[in-house]
């Protein structure tokens, strides 16, 4: 239906190009900072030995040592937990209590076709003719994707009880310590967050930077990103090849830890010629119950503000809580409705400002990766004429997705739900997000200081 989206930190839970400024609509002129060309890597090279900038504590003694890239893929960063055992009877339940959600509840009937009906059987046969727990959930992962919403999912208990930390708002690694967009026509990933105290805070990465190699071993091609190779056993050392926007690659030597630590937010005043206060904000998921507060403590901290920019480019979506309690800092009252197979429901947001956020000039950042609660937020802004817009026309996928639980503790997120906008006609599952301003500029060509999408945005706030 739609084009795949990226995944970010993690799967999108619940309810839900260099270049430079050109002008959609408004009275944006000018141009923006002139951007960085990307990196280019496409042989092998020579990893220069480098003393590591940090060696953690539990690696003191340890005679350091790399891994070829092969090695680490074999030695995974952690254990994966099984499945508790699942009989043939219970698998044969979850199946038909899958079936059955799916048939009450899925926003898109027409989806439920001879040919998805005839893939329940087909599981069927094969969960009579015997699979062992592993395999039955191997099988019901692509039953639930093969209805092509291209955002419903299925969860083993394992994989629920793996999320549980993130969306706690800690994150357990052991690596770098850093979350990467993988740019998979470019064949490596970009940094989106470096996590504090970890090898990669203390090398000096910071988001917008890219890996080229890791150990001397292009980390990819097009099409294909091997972010696992900067993973590997604790105390192992890798020599990363990496490339700061307008910068020369470089060699860097980390020694793999276990980091876990919080995901914060990037919070900030801007600096301006003028000397107003514009604060800025980057929220790269709502799949963390930790971030509205954050955002909250954010606002309080900058105190009465002349604008705001929120950077949504990166936000995968996630918990509707989340984006609900964020979006009471900015608003209040009928936000739009749900439509489902039951009837319509009203979303309304309950105002809870801090300083003046409820009056604050806001422009929104978003993008190719804004996705699912990430749109709906951003759309439901601008739609209510609280904020613009500036970036690129979003992919398009907002559905709601509501949780159905199974008795052996799975649970399978079904898109359940469509949203339409209080004031606008617009089909934004089709048509996407559009931005007043657009400004296409990757990720990896620029840094916060030379951003384009908040060029655009100080312009439109009069700054």
């Amino acid at each position: 239906m739609r084009a795949p989206r990226l995944l970010l930190l993690a799967c999108v839970v619940i309810s839900i190009s260099c270049g430079g400024l050109s002008q959609a609509a408004g009275s944006i002129t000018g141009t923006p900072p002139a951007l960085q060309p990307s990196p280019t890597l496409t042989t092998a090279v020579a990893a220069t030995p480098v003393p590591p900038a940090f060696v953690p504590p539990q690696c003191a003694d340890v005679p350091l040592a790399t891994l070829p890239a092969a090695t680490t893929v074999a030695q995974p960063t952690a254990e994966l937990q099984a499945n508790p055992d699942v009989t043939t009877e219970a698998q044969l339940t979850v199946l038909n209590g899958l079936a059955n959600a799916v048939q009450a509840h899925y926003v898109y009937p027409e989806a439920i076709n001879d040919e998805w009906l005839a893939r329940v059987d087909e599981s069927r046969r094969k969960i009579e003719g015997g699979l062992d727990t592993e395999a039955f959930y191997s099988e019901m992962h692509p039953l639930v994707t093969s209805l092509g919403d291209d955002h419903s999912y299925y969860q083993s208990p394992q994989e629920i009880s793996d999320e549980k930390a993130s969306l706690a708002g800690i994150y357990n690694v052991v690596g770098i310590g850093a979350l990467f967009l993988p740019l998979i026509e470019k064949g490596w990933p970009t940094i989106l967050v470096v996590l504090d105290g970890s090898p990669a805070a203390h090398a000096g990465l910071v988001p917008h930077d890219v890996v080229l190699a890791v150990d001397g071993m292009p980390i990819g091609e097009p099409g294909l990103v091997h972010r696992e190779w900067t993973r590997g056993p604790e105390c192992s050392a890798v020599v990363l090849t990496v490339q700061s926007p307008g910068q020369k690659p470089r060699d860097l030597t980390l020694i793999r830890a276990s980091v876990t630590a919080p995901l914060e937010i990037d919070a900030r005043l801007v600096s301006t010629l003028d000397g107003s206060r514009i604060g800025y904000i980057f929220l790269p998921t709502f799949q963390d119950k930790t971030i509205g507060d954050q955002v909250g403590r954010a606002l309080e901290s900058f105190g009465p503000l002349d604008g705001l920019v929120l950077d949504n480019r990166m936000n995968g979506g996630g918990l509707g809580s989340v984006a609900e309690q964020i979006l009471g800092f900015f608003t209040s009252g009928l936000a739009g409705h749900y439509t489902t197979r039951e009837g319509v429901e009203p979303l309304e947001i309950k105002a809870d400002p801090i300083g003046n956020s409820e009056d604050v000039p806001l422009v929104i950042l978003i993008g190719k990766n804004t996705v699912s609660y990430g749109e709906l937020f951003s759309g439901i802004l601008h739609d209510i004429g609280r904020a613009r817009l500036v970036g690129q026309t979003t992919l398009g996928n907002v559905e709601q997705l509501r949780a159905y639980d199974f008795l052996d503790g799975s649970r399978a997120w079904l898109a359940s739900a469509r949203f339409g906008p209080r004031n606008s006609e617009a089909d934004w599952e089709a048509e996407g997000i559009v931005p007043d301003v657009e400004v296409i500029a990757e990720w990896d060509s620029f840094t916060f200081e030379t951003d384009p999408g908040v060029a655009a945005a100080l312009r439109l706030l009069g700054h």
